[in-house]
């Protein structure tokens, strides 16, 4: 049986290994690998040679059964308890070795069904169906799991014979953590990954993972018994800036590329931040075997625990997985912030404030985020009063397709300034296309656009497209109940084509909120872009405000299913009555949150908000200023706009990581209740990114009257 089974010997014996090297090791090690499936050892898949080193090292019965024909490799006291099947079972097919037992009911079966259908078993003091020396039958406790490779494949069976036990479990679960880890693409991925498994597997009662973060560290744990809910487990960990001379054992590890092993003590003493690192007494803190990334990953305990060699084997195993993941993490993190700086700052980073025109914008990278795009829009005053807006779209997600981009939204705008006439506007882009298009020697330049002029005295818009998606309007009718239609614009070529649109003048009452949109928005895979369309109007309808930054929100969520295109949206609404607005510069310090609560709570007390309002708004706020200074670390800008129909309150920060999160407020709430408190006291919210930083906003209807 594998794993478990012993006969009478008959074959030679052993041939002793090099001092200190177990016989069965060393034969490993020597065996001609390259004439099986398995292939010559420096061609293994990364975690098939994490998991070998683990096997070999474990004093536990383990054995790896790989590929088709579930060829043998085992480690010394497997070979123990097989007796004289080894040395003559190694790297030969299970099925062959154990032709005797293979088909008996829970053998063979158990172990086809672990590879074929991924599924893992634990067989419980399980009798084998034959005698040992001693003519008793041996009792074990087998587990059979599937071996998964760095992409996820399935390519062996680890079969540990063994009594039930942590390790067991332990060992079980590394190619689950393996494939885990082959999903993630950033650094705040690796984290939750990483933690979530260290904290189970080991079962400990806290873990933590520190990476270096240029002049400084940062670094994020779990706690046994922390309560995160799935939402939690989605959003970001919570990183702790750490100083580049902390003596925290986790970051000292990956300075010095050295594993700390403390069995018994106060290993986090002196640099404890509260009672859960004061009650720590045993830690281990390994360093991450990177070239790219200096980080280490660190468990910890509340009573004396010793490091056995395999628990510290395992560690090892773990942190060189968890190494390689955060170097792709690495990588991608800096092509990604690269491309989005690039995309972002090609786009306007204020749009205009007006008493009666309200806007807001908002641009989502495609699925791959690794590339700038070429969706952008505008907003802008022209000399006559009116608002000229823009929304188009540069095929393509590359550097160039940015740069074409670039080059299209500022001369729209240079023609707009001089004929503010959509047509006209239009037939001069469709020449600077031709012509871009002349000089680089290609006719794959695609740009739609569609361009408006927003007359807020008459109370209309004019407008062209130039083969773009047509425009939405959501209208407010009687009884506050909204409608929402798409405007019939002629739809022109896309420029370079000789493109020559009409105009279309439609209403744009107060109430109204126009409605400019990217393809991606409305295009799935495997669905009609009529679908998509009506998908839109349904969800715009059905949202709470006309407000043009929770329209943007919903526009974005509003078709389900992943769109490997970029997403741009532009809003603006034309108000019932001009709203009041002001804002507050944030330092960024401690105090900070409390002050911005006093000011608050006057300013909306002035304006003679009900107290309902201000309460939940002061709490909202609160949760927010408190991520600001958490998470960017940086000064931030509280900026509160009050109208007839509602209160929209918005946190912008400058710092860099462009992800926002949820974090404790100053009460030392949870995340969770963090979250909670804006999903429940607020009608809509949502993150904007900029292009430095990012805005979280909220927005609360008023009461009637």
């Amino acid at each position: 049986m594998p794993g478990t089974v012993g006969r009478v010997p008959t074959s030679p014996a052993p041939v002793p290994g090099p001092a200190g090297v177990p016989p069965a090791v060393a034969a490993v090690r020597a065996h001609p690998w390259a004439d099986t499936a398995l292939g010559p050892q420096q061609a293994w898949d990364v975690t098939v040679r994490v998991l070998v080193d683990v096997i070999l090292s474990s004093p536990v019965p383990m054995a790896l059964h790989y590929g088709d024909d579930f060829v043998l490799l085992y480690n010394q006291a497997y070979a123990e308890v097989i007796g004289d099947r080894h040395p003559g079972a190694l790297g030969r097919p299970a099925p062959e070795v154990y032709a005797d037992l293979w088909h008996t009911p829970g053998v063979g079966e158990v172990i086809e069904r672990a590879y074929r259908h991924g599924e893992s078993f634990l067989q419980k003091e399980s009798v084998l169906p034959v005698h040992q020396h001693t003519g008793e039958h041996p009792v074990f406790t087998r587990g059979h799991s599937p071996v998964r490779d760095s992409t996820g494949r399935i390519v062996g069976v680890l079969t540990v014979a063994a009594q039930t036990t942590q390790l067991t479990q332990q060992l079980q679960s590394l190619s689950d953590f393996a494939a885990a880890l082959s999903g993630t693409l950033t650094l705040d991925d690796v984290a939750r990954v990483t933690l979530r498994y260290a904290l189970h597997s080991f079962d400990a009662d806290q873990v933590s993972f520190a990476v270096d973060d240029g002049p400084a560290w940062r670094l994020v744990r779990r706690i046994r018994g922390e309560l995160l809910d799935e939402a939690d487990e989605r959003l970001p960990p919570l990183w702790r800036p750490v100083p580049a001379d902390t003596t925290a054992p986790v970051v000292v590890g990956a300075r010095s590329g050295v594993p700390f092993f403390a069995g018994d003590g106060q290993p986090l003493r002196d640099i404890a931040v509260d009672r859960h690192d004061q009650k720590i007494r045993s830690l281990a803190a390994v360093p991450l075997r990177s070239s790219v990334i200096r980080g280490g990953l660190a468990v910890g305990y509340q009573t004396p625990h010793g490091w056995s060699a395999a628990e510290r084997a395992l560690l090892a195993a773990s942190t060189e997985l968890v190494g390689q993941a955060a170097e792709r993490a690495r990588r991608f993190e800096t092509q990604h912030g690269t491309a989005q700086l690039l995309q972002r700052s090609m786009l306007p980073e204020q749009l205009p404030a007006l008493p009666r025109l309200r806007i807001a914008a908002r641009y989502d990278p495609g699925v791959d985020g690794n590339a700038a795009g070429g969706d952008f829009y505008d907003a802008f005053l022209l000399p006559s009063g009116d608002l000229g807006v823009v929304l188009g779209d540069v095929a393509g997600h590359d550097v160039q397709a940015a740069a074409r981009m670039g080059q299209v939204r500022a001369a729209l705008r240079a023609l707009a300034l001089t004929d503010p006439r959509p047509d006209a506007v239009l037939a001069g882009l469709d020449r600077l296309v031709a012509s871009l298009g002349t000089e680089t020697g290609t006719h794959e330049l695609f740009v739609t656009v569609v361009f408006g002029v927003v007359d807020a005295d008459r109370g209309e818009i004019t407008m062209a497209s130039a083969g773009h998606p047509p425009p939405l309007i959501r209208r407010s009718g009687p009884g506050g109940v909204a409608t929402a239609t798409f405007v019939d614009l002629p739809t022109g070529a896309p420029l370079g084509l000789g493109c020559r649109p009409p105009t279309a003048t439609v209403p744009f009452a107060p109430g109204d909120t126009l409605l400019l949109y990217s393809d991606g928005v409305v295009e799935r895979r495997r669905q009609s872009l009529t679908t998509g369309l009506a998908g839109l109007a349904t969800a715009v309808t059905g949202a709470a405000s006309g407000d043009p930054r929770a329209l943007c929100a919903v526009a974005t969520g509003a078709v389900p299913g992943a769109t490997e295109d970029d997403v741009a949206v532009l809003a603006v609404e034309h108000a019932l009555k001009p709203s009041r607005s002001t804002g507050m510069e944030m330092p960024a310090e401690p105090t900070a949150p409390s002050r911005v609560r006093h000011w608050m709570t006057a300013q909306l007390g002035e304006w003679q908000v009900p107290e309902a309002v201000i309460g939940a708004a002061v709490l909202c706020t609160s949760e927010l200023t408190t991520n600001a200074l958490l998470h960017a670390g940086t000064a931030a800008r509280v900026e509160i706009d009050l109208s007839p129909e509602r209160l929209l309150v918005s946190v912008a920060d400058s710092g860099t990581r462009g992800t926002v999160t949820r974090a404790q407020t100053d009460t030392l709430s949870s995340r969770g209740r963090g979250l909670g408190l804006i999903e429940q006291l607020s009608d809509a919210w949502g993150t904007d990114p900029t292009v430095r930083g990012s805005t979280v906003w909220f927005e609360i209807l008023l009461p009637p009257g």
